[in-house]
């Protein structure tokens, strides 16, 4: 991918962009909202008080109305908590269930082709850390522009946004994360917005853009916004506290208050309207400054005094004033006359790609990013220094010391259960993020996404493996046949991929770290228990946990690779049958074919089957999150 992109790249930087390197628009969207209601469930308190309040909701938007047309930037203000971002993800068409009220679109509701048209920029910036720029920006354009752009244009336009925003100078910079040293947070926000201009959206919903952004910066960016604006385009935003240079950009400010409308309309005739119901700054100062105070129920009258306002006075005199009828009216209005509908005309499908592309382009993109994580040098390092040091402790083990070679055999398969079940577990909780919001604009299928996961998971996860079996394979001078090698590497490998397989599991179903690291300590050891090594008289009821322990089919298939039925060990007699060998034959195991046959298949069974619970909890997931957030 790497060297295909750099191809692609070295076109585009030696030829000039086409001028219709923009695929087709939707026509312009004027957002209408009405009567917006939100609530949700208290749950506080001990159980009986929980089902005292069973029936008790929280109102989190109580009637809120507005309307945004092309080439207006709509700006939602207010304290924390008082439902900008409830509002501004309910308007994104991200929000429903409890929802009351009524949304459109150019008169219409929330649809697949609006969601095409839609951009969505979160308030966290939601990147991969691994990644340049330009990277990111082209992962994207593959992803989420539709098959009728072609491959170059879309690289292309990957470009164009580049130099749109600013960014050409950090293109080749790595985005970074935490830990990981990166563009600037400005850069990273921009990068963001970026993704979302890909599909040049006629829409554009920012949440808090310059939140953690300098003055400078932030003007930067709310000035490309206002540019943007200026094109065409439909833009709402929550902003905590924006500086006067910001606040005269916004066309429209809607102010909240504990989920109620304070005020909505020009953000220039604002400090009007406030002095016309008695509320009038005292000195000059920023009007979104005045505002929030005035939100949070402070008001500095003449004599600079802070005055407690009673926020519900604040409420009626808005409803009660002639700019909540008039905005009432002018909804009506555009929902008599509304706007062209948005079709899907941009060449989108039910998804922009087919799976085969969403598959191979998400497998590069993995590939690239875990490539970092799975060869970090501490990783290698734990690795290696283990296989030397057990290396050394066993070093040329033979069958003279039969429980000595046992033991090995038996660390060999705990350390490769418990390894990679720990590191899988973090998988899906650290990408949930990602995940969600990359499906919830519609990027690619969820099959494509888990199938890309597993594929790029085999070369990262069986590397080290190898590489510690070849290490301690031969200072321990195990059995010295190449069948007895491969026998024993690709059961090392097999329960690899089947331990990853249940912490993809865990991490899937918990989507919890710890709560997930604790369940998969105790399913660990009680596999590692009950596989035959420490006790071998279990009680008959509870003897059948074997049966469920991936690490006994795997000690069986080990033991198998390095003695076969009619060998011998040096013992008291002189000579021994392994296999009456209290240590093996205690174990119950029986040296066939159809043994070995079965303990391999159970092995495959497993990897498969683990792998397709992780794959529904995900599905699980995604209903949950769409049930709760809508």
């Amino acid at each position: 991918m790497e060297r295909e992109m750099v191809d692609i790249e070295s076109q585009t930087n030696h030829q000039e962009v086409p001028n219709n390197v923009f695929h087709k628009r939707n026509p312009p969207v004027t957002l209408k909202f009405e009567d917006v209601v939100y609530k949700i469930k208290i749950e506080n308190g001990g159980i009986l008080e929980k089902k005292k309040k069973a029936s008790e909701r929280k109102v989190i938007l109580n009637g809120v109305s507005g309307i945004v047309q092309p080439g207006e930037i709509l700006a939602m203000l207010g304290p924390s908590g008082s439902g900008k971002t409830t509002l501004l993800t309910a308007l994104g068409g991200r929000l429903g269930g409890r929802l009351k009220g009524k949304i459109t679109y150019n008169g219409d509701p929330f649809s697949n082709a609006m969601k095409r048209n839609t951009g969505f920029v979160t308030q966290d910036d939601v990147l991969h850390p691994h990644l340049t720029v330009t990277e990111t920006l082209v992962f994207t354009a593959l992803l989420r522009l539709p098959n009728t752009v072609a491959k170059e244009e879309k690289v292309a336009l990957a470009k164009v946004v580049i130099n749109q925003l600013g960014l050409v100078k950090c293109k080749d910079s790595i985005v970074g994360g935490p830990g990981l040293r990166g563009v600037s947070g400005g850069e990273r926000k921009r990068v963001s917005v970026g993704q979302e201009l890909l599909i040049n959206p006629s829409l554009l919903f920012l949440d808090e853009p310059t939140s953690g952004l300098d003055s400078t910066t932030a003007l930067r960016l709310v000035s490309t916004l206002f540019e943007l604006a200026r094109g065409g385009r439909t833009i709402v935003m929550t902003i905590h506290q924006p500086s006067s240079r910001l606040y005269y950009m916004f066309t429209k400010v809607l102010l909240l208050s504990e989920g109620n409308t304070v005020y909505f309309g020009k953000g220039s005739e604002a400090l009007d309207y406030f002095s016309s119901v008695g509320f009038s700054p005292a000195l000059a100062m920023n009007p979104a400054d005045f505002l929030l105070d005035l939100a949070n129920g402070i008001y500095t009258n003449e004599l600079n005094e802070d005055v407690v306002v009673d926020k519900q006075q604040l409420i009626q005199a808005y409803k009660s004033c002639n700019a909540d009828s008039q905005l009432r009216q002018m909804v009506q209005e555009t929902n008599r006359n509304s706007s062209s509908r948005v079709e899907n005309t941009a060449g989108f499908g039910k998804w922009p790609t087919n799976w085969w592309q969403q598959f191979t382009v998400l497998l590069r993109r993995d590939l690239k990013e875990r490539k970092h994580e799975a060869f970090a040098s501490f990783n290698i390092v734990q690795v290696v220094l283990t296989s030397f040091i057990v290396g050394l402790l066993w070093y040329k083990s033979d069958t003279a010391h039969m429980q000595d070679q046992l033991g090995l055999l038996f660390f060999l398969s705990s350390f490769w259960a418990f390894y990679p079940l720990y590191r899988a577990i973090f998988v899906f909780p650290d990408e949930r993020v990602m995940l969600e919001k990359e499906r919830s604009s519609g990027m690619y299928r969820l099959s494509s996404y888990f199938m890309a996961k597993m594929t790029v998971d085999l070369p990262m996860e069986l590397v080290l493996p190898t590489v510690s079996i070849l290490i301690t394979y031969w200072m321990a001078a195990l059995k010295a046949t190449a069948a007895a090698f491969i026998f024993m590497l690709l059961t090392i490998l097999t329960l690899v991929l089947v331990s990853q397989g249940i912490g993809l599991a865990l991490g899937a179903c918990v989507q919890n770290t710890k709560v997930a690291t604790t369940f998969a300590s105790v399913i660990g050891l009680t596999f590692m228990i009950t596989s035959g090594f420490f006790v071998q008289n279990v009680p008959k009821f509870i003897a059948w946990l074997k049966y469920l322990s991936f690490i006994y089919y795997a000690n069986e298939l080990v033991i198998f690779s390095q003695y076969r039925e009619g060998e011998t060990y040096k013992c008291g007699k002189g000579k021994c049958l392994i296999y009456e060998y209290p240590g093996i034959k205690g174990l119950g195991f029986v040296n066939n074919r159809e043994s070995q046959l079965r303990a391999s298949l159970i092995l495959l069974a497993m990897l498969f089957f683990y792998r397709f619970i992780a794959y529904v909890a995900l599905m699980r997931i995604g209903v949950t999150r769409k049930s709760k957030s809508s």
